[in-house]
């Protein structure tokens, strides 16, 4: 009982267009298997069976505008923080997250750079800031 199979199945959703080279080298493939594991095979139709399947493509790395990876902006930015500026795991993981969230694009976590960017704004304009640290009044 063979089933007809779409070419969806397959990783690049095209049938395979295999030489004769490849054709005997299949039937040979297929004579090779014991009985019970070819369900598998009969279950798809010989014709659907690809035993060449093609690599999945490589995982997209994802960057930033400035072609930087969310790893090599955190540890960029984590250098450029002093000695004495908050370094606990909670901080580390909240810049990742931020980090991740502004690569990806997600609308949550450009919301949270965009109020953060425009606080500092606030704070540099009204004199709490001074030399890229806080201040008090």
């Amino acid at each position: 009982m063979s089933l007809n199979i779409p070419a969806t199945v397959y990783r690049d959703s095209t049938p395979p267009e295999l030489t004769e080279e490849q054709e005997q080298l299949k039937r040979d493939l297929y004579n090779k298997i014991p009985e019970r594991r070819r369900k598998f095979i009969d279950k798809i139709g010989y014709e659907n069976w690809d035993p060449f399947p093609k690599p999945n493509d490589p995982m997209e790395i994802r960057k930033d505008v400035s072609k930087r990876t969310s790893q090599e902006l955190i540890r960029e930015f984590l250098q450029t923080r002093s000695e004495d500026s908050p370094q606990s795991n909670a901080y580390r993981q909240g810049a990742l997250e931020l980090a991740l969230g502004i690569i990806n694009k997600d609308e949550k976590f450009l919301g949270y750079f965009d109020f953060a960017v425009w606080y500092y704004k606030l704070l540099e304009r009204e004199g709490y800031m001074e030399n890229g640290g806080s201040k008090t009044k």
